[in-house]
């Protein structure tokens, strides 16, 4: 049985846009095996960016386009709950890097990420 994987905001990106080349073979292999989810948080970290002009495309439209590519899902996590896990975090001042592990690491899953202090904090990230 397949497991599920988050995804980390640059992931969801790069997906969206189509630059498979910035993945690694087996994080491709990972989500095409894998059910795929995003935390909420993403989403509001592709808000700011989008309001930031670093995406032009609004955070709705990427979510939607991969929810019909790839299957992607929306975690349905409740806030107060990831919050509560993200305040045992200690090891990064990024609210969006805490919230975001936070989140997987409350349903027991795997995140891809480039993140390198991510990699390094997070028992369960994945980048190779």
């Amino acid at each position: 049985m397949a497991k599920i994987i988050h995804l980390d905001t640059h992931v969801v990106v790069w997906l969206y846009s189509g630059n498979l080349d910035l993945l690694p073979a087996s994080v491709i292999d990972a989500i095409e095996t894998n059910g795929v989810e995003f935390s909420p948080i993403v989403e509001l970290e592709l808000q700011y960016l989008y309001e930031i002009k670093r995406l032009s495309v609004k955070p709705r439209t990427i979510i939607q386009a991969l929810e019909d590519e790839i299957g992607l899902k929306r975690c349905r996590s409740g806030l107060g709950e990831i919050v509560s896990e993200a305040m045992k975090i200690s090891w990064t001042r990024d609210p969006f890097d805490s919230l975001i592990v936070s989140c997987a690491s409350i349903n027991g899953c795997r995140l891809v990420t480039k993140d390198e202090l991510i990699l390094k904090h997070y028992k369960d990230a994945q980048w190779t």
